[in-house]
């Protein structure tokens, strides 16, 4: 790879995506990182071989920059890039619920702006990443963020007006299938299963669920009711879901997460 490229806010998320870069090909001299801790700037120093710098100089040297940081802290990052990132950087953002206009108000005219919502399997390489062009992002820009991101999982390219509700699905999704595990494991100890054996026979069911979801190309209905007997057991918590309201309950969780969503973008934090 001939560019260089800065990951600025070097946690979790920028971390995986440090060592996707690097397994995809990157060398590690082409890669920089900024991070708040100069103890996290050694710890990542030794373990990948990068230069660790100052948000500026990575704005000043880098042809390709990522902003890893919270929403909550891009304002004063992007006050910290303005007076040395030139238009013709390219800036992908990974900070959730903030549009691409806010980005580009904010540096110079004519900088191309890529919007990406990643969850949080990136860094065991399962994530989903949700890209979005800016108003001067071009495709070649949008196939950068997809040789970036597509390192740690799968990548889908889709209208910004339509991150609110990626976000709300995949962003946050990988939160409610936790959420069904550990409810689903208290049933198990309910019903008379040791926790450690509860949680790995759900885990397990999970994982094989997702490979077939993934693998077979079927749609999920044919998939339950492959599973549903007549007068069996599945029907019989099937049912149970249903009188409780289970589908209607994640209907309404998801558009709770894309209204919040659309707050955050709106500065209504």
């Amino acid at each position: 790879m001939t560019q260089t490229v800065a990951v600025l806010g070097t946690g979790k998320i920028g971390e995986a995506l440090l060592s996707g870069m690097i397994r995809a090909g990157w060398r590690a001299p082409d890669l920089l990182v900024t991070t708040r801790r100069s103890e996290r700037a050694e710890e990542l120093r030794t373990r990948y071989g990068v230069e660790a710098v100052t948000n500026a100089e990575a704005a000043k040297s880098a042809d390709i920059l990522i902003l890893a940081v919270k929403p909550q802290d891009m304002g004063k990052l992007l006050d910290e890039l303005a007076p040395h990132a030139t238009a013709d950087r390219l800036v992908i953002s990974a900070a959730a619920g903030i549009p691409t206009a806010y980005i580009e108000e904010r540096l110079a005219d004519g900088t191309p702006v890529v919007r990406v919502m990643p969850n949080t399997p990136v860094v065991v390489d399962e994530g989903m990443s949700v890209i979005s062009a800016g108003s001067h992002a071009t495709p070649e820009h949008l196939g950068h963020a997809e040789t970036i991101f597509g390192g740690v999982g799968k990548t889908l390219r889709v209208p910004e007006s339509q991150q609110d509700a990626a976000t709300a699905l995949s962003g946050s999704g990988p939160a409610y299938f936790y959420f069904l595990v550990e409810a689903m494991t208290d049933a198990g100890i309910l019903l008379g299963l040791p926790r450690a054996q509860a949680h790995d026979l759900i885990v397990q069911a999970a994982i094989g669920a997702a490979i077939m979801l993934r693998d077979s190309g079927e749609h999920p209905v044919k998939l339950r009711e492959a599973v549903t007997s007549p007068a069996g057991t599945t029907i019989s918590a099937i049912r149970e879901l249903e009188n409780h309201g289970v589908r209607a309950a994640l209907i309404a969780a998801l558009e709770a997460a894309r209204d919040r969503s659309r707050e955050l973008a709106s500065g209504n934090g």
